[in-house]
């Protein structure tokens, strides 16, 4: 019987930490915050890559329905003209993170009368993330985001996750099957990269984890070129000539 009590109230104690979002558990972790990292786990994949001449953001924004629209999914956005976001996760809670990114950079743009730093806007982003891990009431952001654009001629790529940590990268995966795409970025990513190498490594690793072939329409690809500081949004047709080089190069 004694051993029964304090089974159910351990149960009773591991359901409060659950719970809570503001409950530390007695070995450190915040339950809810880890729960929303399995969110974005689930989400299908996004790649950033960043080379000399820009920042490249690709995403796999496959449906679940053939008679889904590919166009009304929402993974990948422009947020400033030098700044793009790509998403993985609840789509809904990146939404809200990219609204907010796209007022902080008007603000700021506003405010000083020059464009808001990618370092800038990421942190910002990270602070709003970050209050939802410690307020009653609320729960934390389903959806992680990469944070790519040009800032004073230097290209720039952060990642964000739902503790409201920025991290700065060379290349990185975000969503489904992150630890196979981190494992082929690691092996192919060399410092000499072009624009256009960095889009093929981008769809290489998409590619990668894919028991079939890709196709162009299942993806949306943007880069932010060092020159001319602008975010560019590729055609299809453009992704699937890249695509084929890919093949090719396999």
């Amino acid at each position: 019987m004694v051993t029964l009590g304090r089974t159910n109230m351990q149960g009773q104690q591991q359901q409060a930490y659950d719970r809570g979002i503001t409950i530390f558990s007695p070995d450190g972790r915040l339950y809810q915050v880890e729960y929303a990292r399995e969110a974005v786990k689930r989400g299908t994949p996004s790649v950033g890559v960043r080379t000399a001449e820009g920042v490249v953001l690709a995403v796999d924004k496959r449906s679940r329905s053939e008679l889904m629209e590919p166009d009304s999914i929402e993974k990948l956005h422009k947020v400033a003209d030098h700044v793009g976001i790509a998403s993985a996760g609840h789509v809904a809670d990146a939404r809200r993170l990219i609204d907010f990114a796209r007022r902080r950079a008007q603000v700021e743009e506003l405010r000083y009368e020059e464009p808001v730093g990618v370092e800038v806007l990421t942190k910002a982003v990270t602070d709003n993330i970050q209050q939802y891990t410690q307020m009653g009431g609320v729960r934390p952001f389903g959806a992680a985001l990469l944070i790519g654009g040009v800032s004073d001629g230097e290209p720039r790529l952060f990642e964000t996750d739902p503790s409201g940590t920025p991290n700065e990268w060379k290349a990185v995966a975000i969503g489904a099957d992150r630890s196979d795409i981190q494992d082929y970025l690691e092996e192919h990513w060399t410092p000499e990269l072009t624009l256009d190498e960095g889009i093929e490594l981008a769809l290489g690793a998409l590619s990668h984890i894919r028991e079939e072939s890709l196709s162009a329409g299942e993806l949306a690809l943007a880069a932010i070129e060092t020159e001319t500081e602008a975010y560019r949004r590729l055609t299809e047709a453009e992704i699937a000539d890249h695509l084929e080089a890919v093949t090719e190069e396999e």
